[in-house]
């Protein structure tokens, strides 16, 4: 199938010049981002380092029953709202 509609040849790339603040304000928030990433990244290490010490200790955990998302004893009534 050919299609019927022309290449147009592309426009002129245009640059645009930007002001020293803008300029200024584009940098800073590069290093803004670079800097949360490493911070982030730096996190990440402290954290994997931390499970694999606990890992390596082989520490059980702190309660020695089993834990329920049911609290014990007899459940709530609860109240039906009339529409």
């Amino acid at each position: 199938m050919a299609t019927t509609e022309e290449t147009r040849p592309a426009a002129p790339l245009e640059i645009e010049q930007l002001s020293r603040l803008s300029y200024l304000s584009e940098v800073v928030q590069g290093i803004g981002i670079t800097l949360g990433l490493g911070i982030l990244w730096g996190l990440e290490i402290v954290r994997n380092a931390y499970f694999r010490l606990l890992d390596r200790l082989n520490l059980k955990p702190r309660r020695r029953r089993r834990a329920s998302a049911f609290p014990p004893g007899r459940p709530r009534k609860h109240r039906q709202l009339r529409v």
